[in-house]
């Protein structure tokens, strides 16, 4: 066995990759973090309405923090992945393109620590609509940096979102990827990524801001938004137990992908505010990929289906595809204490549990 086949999840041996998570069903119940740092503690996210946002914002309510965070005007005003009481969260509506929104938000609330997670996240997205990929994640980055600035000593750290697609084009022998990996965007989102990576690094240089960076490899979870490569799989999977449908229609299936439990990826984010080094990228991902048809096979049997039917759609195919992420977390691991803890298979069943107590979402055509 190569070293490549080493670190993909075989849907022939789930024993052994399940073996690697002993303990899961008591990490869902235990935290990295220290809820001490976090008691009582001001924390501001942007993004908190989104998919990580919402559990990061459940995970810093239980450890004690007060918690504030910026959410756009929406025609319906829904707040479906804050899973928490809104009287604990205070909410202010703002844009992250708009510098003043940004100031007023941080003056009311006088945050300690940010989390900035706010963005155009989708790539297929971003290759459809690139301005507003750049206006939102390099500009709003922009602002998020400048507003901090006026928060002197009260900031303890400001964590910067970033993401493995920064590393784009990656060669089959720079598996597993380090964070000293070159950076090889190939598509507006990760271009935005690096251009927001880059500019934390300078406002840490030029003025001290104490910036916090992560790259995030592909989370899932439950929650996760309907358009993502997860929960497309993940809904029509139920269609089909449910005799609605045949077959999984995807874009490209070759391509490999480190999938990690949001629940892990909010423990990591925590820590590198706890205990990482300013300006310094760390990698939070499973350490495991998959490719996407072996993803469909994996969740298929899931969710209680032996064999199901793959159909192509050249449609959905990026127009610069990366073929492989898989992530080495040992940075983070021997620095942070970070850990994945949750396999695949609890991301995906916690996620099919979802949507089938929003069975609205399992007809919403997305992707």
């Amino acid at each position: 066995m190569g070293k490549l086949e080493e670190l993909l999840i075989d849907p022939e041996r789930m024993d052994d990759y399940l073996a690697h998570f002993p303990d899961y069903e008591r990490a869902l119940k235990t935290n990295l973090a220290d809820a001490g740092f976090w008691k009582g503690k001001r924390v501001f996210i942007t993004g908190i309405s989104g998919f990580v946002g919402g559990h990061l914002t459940e995970k810093l309510l239980e450890l004690g923090a007060r918690v504030s965070g910026l959410v756009r005007r929406r025609s319906v005003p829904e707040r479906v992945n804050i899973d928490a009481d809104a009287s604990q969260v205070h909410l202010i509506e703002g844009n992250l393109t708009d510098l003043d929104s940004i100031l007023h938000a941080f003056e009311e609330t006088r945050p300690q620590v940010i989390f900035h997670l706010g963005a155009q996240s989708f790539v297929p997205t971003s290759f459809r609509a690139p301005i507003e990929t750049y206006q939102t994640n390099v500009l709003g980055t922009a602002n998020v940096l400048e507003a901090a600035r006026r928060l002197g000593d009260d900031l303890v750290a400001l964590h910067v979102a970033c993401s493995s697609e920064e590393y784009g084009k990656v060669l089959p022998d720079e598996v597993p990827i380090t964070e000293d990996n070159p950076l090889r965007p190939q598509s507006p989102y990760a271009v935005s990524k690096v251009a927001a990576e880059m500019m934390a690094k300078v406002h840490n240089k030029a003025y001290g801001l104490p910036v916090r960076i992560t790259r995030a490899f592909n989370h899932t979870g439950p929650r996760r938004g309907v358009e993502f490569v997860t929960s497309v799989i993940t809904r029509q999977i139920l269609t089909i137990k449910k005799g609605r449908t045949k077959k999984v229609i995807l874009g490209n299936p070759k391509p490999v992908r480190d999938f990690t439990d949001v629940r892990d990826i909010v423990q990591g984010y925590l820590l590198v505010v706890e205990k990482g080094e300013a300006a310094k990228p760390y990698n939070l991902g499973h350490g495991l990929g998959i490719s996407i048809e072996n993803l469909v096979r994996v969740a298929a049997r899931t969710l209680g289906i032996e064999k199901v039917e793959i159909e192509i759609d050249q449609r959905r195919f990026r127009p610069a595809e990366v073929d492989i992420l898989i992530a080495d977390y040992a940075l983070a691991k021997s620095e942070l204490g970070y850990r994945p803890r949750i396999p695949l298979t609890q991301s995906i069943r916690d996620n099919a549990e979802h949507f089938e107590s929003h069975p609205w979402l399992l007809d919403l055509e997305a992707h």
